[in-house]
């Protein structure tokens, strides 16, 4: 058939003229508006960061994340308790070490018994309904702050990938559903696979941090784990320049051909170009992160306020979806599910 044979399609959006066509009149009513609307955030899209310490007892309010608070195992497998029954379908687990257990190494991290396994057991025990992550990255262990072995001022790929095999194992020997390599290094996805199968953990999931970018928007995560201080350098050598986007998809083709099951862009609202791509290039179950910086800035700005916190918090949440995002980690988790109860 020649092209000019070939039947013409119209425009996607037929044209109208007005007063015919009014498209306020789809707007006019909440029960329209609703019935219409494009995009639906629930709370079966919402993953909750939390944050693990040691002790008893023990809730450490983190003044840069307003409302977030570093808990033990126990009170932390209460509050999870609590997003469960919620209808929060999972969290995402950060541990906070001691600052005695930090090495250059990051040994701890490969420790069976650290305070992330801890925790995960003790989450699985009893709150088995709720799925969990952990990340595999190293910088909640180390003296240095970074993701990776540190050797003078480069960050090692292939030994720090030797490392977070044994870490990714023992937090599935422990009972974590996903792991969720954050760090960055070439090739960790496939070896992560490798080694999870071989332990007997082919079913444990793999989240990959594919577009993780070097950002400024970090700062208050860093303070809750203890990193921002004893952070050498920057991160650039590993993580992606905010200038790039054709890498992200090189980033994101990687890793689902070594075996990641889920992918994640990181931060979230000034990336959601990314999370568009990803989403409509793959088509894979693609998450967003509603990062610590985004977060405090929405409760700064409320806490003065200069804007609505509820009503911010819902359009942010909305616009991770209508990028095509399939899941938000949020540090607003346990909020937006209880404002989305209350319709």
């Amino acid at each position: 058939m020649s092209t000019a044979d070939r039947p013409t399609q119209g425009p996607r959006h037929a044209a109208g003229q007005y007063p015919r066509v009014r498209l306020r009149r789809n707007r006019a009513d909440g029960w329209n508006r609703r019935l219409v609307a494009e995009t639906r955030l629930g709370v079966e899209d919402l993953i909750w960061p939390v944050f693990v310490t040691e002790g008893s007892g023990v809730r450490e309010p983190i003044a840069s994340l307003p409302g977030v608070d570093r808990l033990s195992v126990d009170l932390l497998v209460e509050a999870v308790g609590e997003a469960a029954a919620l209808g929060i379908p999972a969290v995402a687990l950060f541990p906070v070490t001691p600052a005695h257990l930090k090495t250059p190494d990051g040994r701890e991290a490969t420790n069976p018994d650290n305070i992330a396994c801890r925790a995960i057991r003790a989450l699985k025990t009893s709150v088995p309904q709720i799925g969990v992550f952990t990340d595999a990255a190293l910088d909640p262990y180390t003296t240095h702050g970074h993701d990776g072995l540190l050797d003078e001022d480069r960050i090692l790929n292939d030994e720090t990938v030797e490392v977070l095999c044994r870490q990714a194992v023992a937090a599935a020997d422990a009972g974590v559903d996903v792991v969720s390599p954050s760090d960055m290094m070439d090739g960790r996805i496939g070896a992560i696979r490798d080694a999870l199968d071989g332990a007997g953990h082919e079913m444990v999931r793999i989240c990959s941090y594919a577009a993780k970018y070097a950002s400024g928007y970090y700062g208050p995560f860093r303070d809750a784990i203890g990193t921002k201080a004893a952070l050498r350098g920057d991160k650039k050598t590993y993580q992606m320049d905010p200038a790039n986007t054709e890498e992200a998809m090189r980033e994101t083709s990687l890793d689902l051909a070594e075996g990641a099951d889920m992918v994640m862009v990181k931060p979230g609202l000034p990336y959601l170009d990314i999370v568009r791509r990803v989403k409509e290039t793959f088509g894979v179950p693609t998450f967003a992160y509603h990062v610590s910086g985004e977060y405090a800035m929405l409760k700064a700005a409320a806490g003065n306020g200069w804007i609505d916190n509820d009503r911010v918090l819902m359009e942010t949440l909305g616009c991770f979806r209508r990028a095509g995002a399939d899941g938000i980690l949020t540090y607003a988790a346990v909020e937006a599910a209880r404002l989305l109860r209350k319709g």
